[in-house]
């Protein structure tokens, strides 16, 4: 695949406060450079951000930017969500990164999930080929699945309710994401399946979330990591290299483009981008 034709993608976060809102503004304007093809605004556990991330990604269609809301149905009803997609819509938003959602916590047992599946076929009913759906690809399985195969059917199921293309949870062993586009093309998955990418910006945050969402850390990179726990310069520095390498191996491997979770700041993920030579596509 040519360089031109590789898809690249930048994930943001609703902020909570004023503070946040007013650095994600510089952040957005300093990975705009790069023409990346869509921002994406995550969509809290239940819909706890529903009204921050529509504000934000109104706010950024308004500068012309391609943004991306994350949706999940969470504790609202058929009509609230229909509602809410009328709204992205007509105000000319093309795309929707579609996902079960996670259980808010302190819910208890009478909360209904409503799958990723689900929410497709409830999108193309009601608003047919208005958007263009994304969703959610799990390289090392998502840690609910009951097995590996399952996982991928569950896949799948996705594209088959009409999705478009998926982007993974972060990994960092490139050998994960092509094991499962082969499992992938083996039952007939043909859709475009995207990297997400995380830098490495912060140990402790970074193995916290990893053990609580399933991606795994080689144990050679987290103990390189560990040694630099005192030193966040040079965390950074090494972080940068190991993720820049990822990358170049995802892409040369036939990786259709990269999805990167900013975390709201624009480095190091500019860095990694222009180490790419992605900044001249």
């Amino acid at each position: 695949m040519s360089e031109d034709t590789l898809r690249l993608s930048f994930e943001f976060f609703p902020p909570k406060t004023e503070e946040g809102k007013t650095k994600l503004t510089a952040v957005r304007e300093k990975l705009a450079v790069f023409a990346p093809d869509f921002f994406s605004v995550t969509y809290g556990a239940g819909g706890s951000t529903r009204d921050n991330t529509k504000n934000l990604v109104t706010q950024f269609n308004a500068l012309g930017t391609s943004v991306a809301p994350h949706l999940s149905f969470g504790g609202d009803d058929e009509a609230t969500i229909k509602e809410l997609i009328e709204e992205y819509r007509t105000a000319g938003i093309e795309r929707i990164v579609a996902l079960r959602g996670d259980m808010p916590s302190g819910v208890g047992g009478s909360y209904q999930l409503v799958y990723a599946n689900e929410l497709v076929a409830f999108i193309r009913q009601h608003f047919g080929d208005a958007f263009e759906l994304e969703v959610a690809a799990y390289p090392e399985i998502h840690p609910q699945a009951k097995s590996y195969d399952d996982d991928v059917r569950y896949l799948k199921g996705k594209f088959d309710a009409g999705a478009d293309n998926a982007i993974t949870q972060y990994f960092y062993n490139p050998d994960a994401y092509f094991y499962f586009m082969d499992a992938c093309a083996k039952i007939g998955i043909e859709n475009p399946i995207y990297p997400g990418i995380m830098p490495i910006i912060n140990y402790r945050n970074l193995t916290r979330f990893s053990d609580s969402c399933g991606a795994d850390i080689p144990r050679w990179l987290r103990r390189r990591l560990e040694s630099f726990e005192h030193d966040p310069e040079a965390l950074r520095d090494f972080g940068e290299e190991v993720v820049t390498e990822l990358c170049e191996t995802l892409l040369e491997g036939g990786a259709p483009g990269l999805h990167f979770y900013t975390m709201n700041q624009s480095e190091p993920v500019a860095s990694i981008v222009r180490n790419l030579g992605l900044d001249d596509l």
